[in-house]
């Protein structure tokens, strides 16, 4: 599995089969009343946001999708029984939001009223022709304010089909997306065999309301006196109150945004990705480590950035029966340490070890209470409420599936809407280290990305073939800053 760009996605010609609700279900979906269980910060946060978008016309592109080719004849009626086990599994699936803009008010229908049904819709002859139907269709369906937030759908072929499924935000995130496709498809392969129930049967899950409970719970242990709550404030006062940046100006005037452009190139392949974990390890770091130090050296030999402070998502599954849950289980947490001192690549991983640490230790704050603490600290709320440019990482070889043909031909990308950030999303799996950025697409943008991200290559392919990588002594912007002025 591959996170990738939308227009990488090239399905060949086939029959086009959606899956909906049966009348039943939406009749039952229609009649529901509001939940006494709550939303999570991120999802109630999500919905204003989709709200607010709603008032301008945008198309909603707040979404996260996955498809693969899968071998054999496609049998309609056993992927809808597959997706109705699917979704009684995961009751974060079965929810939508309502919001005026202010509160935001949870639904849901009972699994035993979710029903799906098959649907033939004609047929594409695939590339552009498939990807304008099929971005309409995710932009209308994959969308948390009414019932189902998601889509499923395939291109049927006579000994193959491509199938694809998209889920809102709210409701998803990316673990959740890598999982996804592998669960439905053992429940599929089950009915459409009728063979025994497979290994996701009597995997325990818990339940999205659960996490949000627990968040709620959470949330209410925390005050401003909470020493997570005192180091978030200090680090976000100590990087003058503002969120992390990509290093380099990006050439937008601030509270702009362009749309955005996805870049992804390779970083290792997996002989030099085997190579680059050595020399984590004998560092004394993780791989992850290794990540942030290439970009910490970046940051200095480019933009002159002795502190590396960048942003990051630490997963929160492990916070409870959550592992295999579908939803939003994430939260995020500000990444600093200082170069000073260091001369090499090698002597930075301990730094950046320690501070990804701290980092999980200040990921157990739920982000509600970070935010009411930076306000009242007294920090601009314009820019608490930014968007900051952010660094993930994710092991794709660590995933169910693994090593399974449509687990390693599947693909995970995102909707395509605007953004003023350079966020940077690392994945590794068996086959090498590659990087996705999501960047304005904006020439002046693209020339400075061109420029930081030849530079952060550089650096990992000379710690892969040397075992380490020496920092300059002067950067590049203080040549600039001396040809200036001579």
């Amino acid at each position: 599995m591959i996170i990738t760009a939308l227009r990488n996605w090239q399905p060949a010609a086939g029959a086009l089969v959606e899956w909906h609700p049966t009348e039943d279900a939406l009749h039952a979906a229609s009649a529901a009343g509001p939940d006494a269980d709550p939303g999570t910060f991120l999802q109630d946060n999500h919905i204003r946001g989709i709200w607010a978008k709603s008032r301008s016309a945008a198309p909603h592109t707040a979404y996260l999708a996955v498809t693969t080719d899968v071998d054999g004849v496609l049998d309609p009626e056993a992927m809808s029984r597959a997706l109705v086990r699917f979704v009684r599994r995961h009751g974060g699936l079965r929810t939508w939001f309502t919001t005026d803009g202010a509160t935001v008010t949870r639904s849901s229908i009972r699994a035993d009223e979710v029903a799906f049904e098959a649907r033939s819709v004609g047929t594409t002859s695939g590339d552009s022709e498939f990807r304008d139907y099929a971005l309409a269709r995710l932009s209308a369906e994959a969308l948390a304010t009414s019932w189902p937030g998601f889509a499923l759908g395939a291109v049927a072929r006579t000994d193959s089909f491509t199938l694809y499924y998209a889920c809102d935000h709210a409701l998803s995130d990316g673990a959740s997306q890598a999982m996804a496709l592998t669960e439905l498809l053992d429940f599929y392969d089950n009915e459409a065999a009728g063979e025994a129930l497979g290994p996701y049967t009597n995997t325990p899950t818990g339940g999205f309301a659960d996490y949000a409970h627990a968040e709620h719970d959470l949330a209410r242990s925390f005050d401003l006196s909470s020493p997570e709550i005192v180091d978030w404030v200090n680090t976000f006062r100590h990087h003058g109150n503002s969120m992390p940046r990509f290093p380099l100006d990006l050439g937008l005037a601030p509270g702009t945004t362009a749309p955005m452009h996805g870049i992804e190139f390779d970083l290792l392949d997996d002989t030099g990705s085997a190579a680059f974990a050595d020399v984590c390890r004998a560092a004394g770091g993780r791989y992850l480590a290794g990540v942030l130090a290439a970009v910490a050296v970046t940051d200095l030999e480019i933009a002159g950035r002795r502190e590396y402070y960048g942003m990051t998502v630490a997963s929160t599954r492990g916070h409870g029966d959550f592992l295999l849950t579908q939803g939003w289980l994430c939260n995020f947490a500000p990444l600093s340490f200082v170069l000073d001192g260091c001369a090499s690549f090698a002597e930075v991983i301990a730094r950046a070890n320690d501070a990804y640490d701290r980092a999980l230790r200040l990921a157990r704050a739920p982000l509600s209470s970070v935010l009411t603490a930076l306000l009242a600290s007294g920090a601009d709320p314009l820019a608490v409420m930014t968007s900051p440019n952010m660094l993930s990482y994710m092991d794709f070889r660590r995933f169910p599936g693994v090593g399974s043909a449509p687990y390693e031909r599947a693909m995970l990308f995102t909707g395509e809407g605007e953004t003023a950030n350079a966020s940077m999303w690392f994945n590794r799996d068996a086959h090498h280290l590659y990087l996705g950025c999501q960047s304005p697409s904006t020439p002046f943008a693209q020339r400075q990305l061109a420029r930081y991200h030849a530079h952060l290559r550089d650096v990992f392919a000379t710690v892969a073939a040397t075992g380490d990588y020496p920092i300059s002594a002067t950067t590049d912007r203080e040549v600039a800053v001396a040809r200036h002025h001579g």
